[in-house]
């Protein structure tokens, strides 16, 4: 279910001071030498000092029994995702998945783990379309069982949850934890769509550090710094060319991710609003792939061979999220709307009828 941006927002706050609180009690927090590949919000860790990770067994997505201590022997990157989450998990997702091919022939010797943080959808079901959705169905292990187990495991690792008119909120913790079967290291993700590729490289060099031999991780490249609607830029279109934004150019957009199994069926009614934004001088329409959040590459391709009768939207798309993070996207889908000086005058979080994103467009622009 979704709720009000400022329910959200309040939500978020409340589960930053709690991860804020969890680490505290969970490590030390140790701030490194600055880096000039890494952005400041990049997290880098907390150390946990050796303690023995608790066991659990739980089913996993192929509804097979799987416990923590089967791993011994190799690294284990152990995240608390909610399977339907589309803000924060995502991104946790992509981080550990990118890692994992960050560390080349050595990601053998890695396990990635996911527990499932919802306590209202909680059967195999549930982590098997979670783990098709970001091209994981055989790339990790999401676990998953009753409301009791999974509530053990949660407070054996201090993972705060909280349920809001029906949406989740929990402590976004992935933890490190070495062959011997103990926590060496706690990461936060950070609400940063251009962070995956960073965060990934911290993970990747803290798990490489922690396997046989020297595994050498190549440092990120690239800007991750937000770019404001006030700033002239442009992005490329999925049909080819591109799309220029910012001061000069007024306009609704529309923040998706390819992946997410609504988009196929609420595009055609964009296109109706997209129509009548035509015939009432409104905002028009621009649909943005933030694709730093999506772990699958066919996920866009299968998305526009579904929807042939929305070909005349234009689709661009944010490759790292830059666009996304300085437009205040804080979850998928997101409505921004752009006025002439490059200000954003109005968004909204979560899918809206033709009429009602008219009505709301209309409003916000008189």
């Amino acid at each position: 279910m979704r709720r009000s941006v400022v329910v959200r927002v309040a939500m978020a706050c409340a589960i930053v001071a709690l991860a804020l609180a969890f680490v505290a009690w969970r490590g030390q927090r140790q701030v490194p030498a600055a880096s000039p590949h890494l952005a400041a919000f990049v997290d880098h860790g907390a150390d946990l000092g050796k303690k023995p990770a608790p066991d659990f067994t739980l089913e996993d997505q192929f509804g097979r029994s799987v416990s923590l201590s089967q791993f011994r022997g190799k690294v284990v990157v152990l995240a608390f995702v909610d399977d339907q989450c589309t803000t924060i998990c995502p991104l946790t997702t992509q981080s550990m998945a990118m890692a994992r091919r960050l560390l080349g022939p050595a990601a053998a010797r890695v396990v990635l783990l996911g527990v499932n943080a919802n306590p209202l959808h909680t059967s195999v079901q549930d982590v098997e379309t979670y783990s098709l959705q970001h091209g994981l169905l055989h790339g990790w292990d999401f676990l998953t069982g009753s409301e009791a187990q999974l509530k053990e495991v949660w407070s054996n690792y201090g993972i705060a949850v909280q349920i809001s008119q029906g949406a989740i909120d929990h402590t976004p913790a992935l933890y490190v934890i070495d062959r011997q079967g103990r926590e060496r290291r706690i990461y936060l993700t950070a609400s940063q769509y251009a962070s995956v590729g960073q965060e990934a490289y911290v993970l990747a060099r803290e798990v490489a550090s922690l396997l046989p031999g020297q595994v050498r991780v190549a440092p990120p490249s690239g800007d991750v710094a937000a770019v404001s609607p006030r700033r002239a830029a442009s992005l490329p279109l999925a049909s080819g060319g591109q799309l220029a934004i910012g001061p000069g150019h007024p306009r609704l957009y529309l923040f998706l991710d390819a992946w997410a199994p609504a988009a196929a069926q609420q595009l055609p009614l964009q296109a109706q609003y997209a129509a009548e934004a035509k015939v009432k001088g409104l905002a028009p329409l621009v649909l943005v792939d933030v694709r730093d959040a999506e772990a699958s590459p066919t996920a866009l391709p299968q998305l526009l061979a579904s929807l042939p009768g929305t070909g005349r939207l234009p689709l661009a798309v944010d490759r790292q999220g830059r666009i996304a993070d300085g437009y205040g996207v804080r979850d998928i889908p997101w409505y921004a709307l752009t006025n002439d000086a490059g200000k954003v005058v109005w968004s909204h979080d979560g899918w809206l009828s033709p009429a009602a994103l008219a009505q709301a467009v209309q409003k916000a622009g008189s």
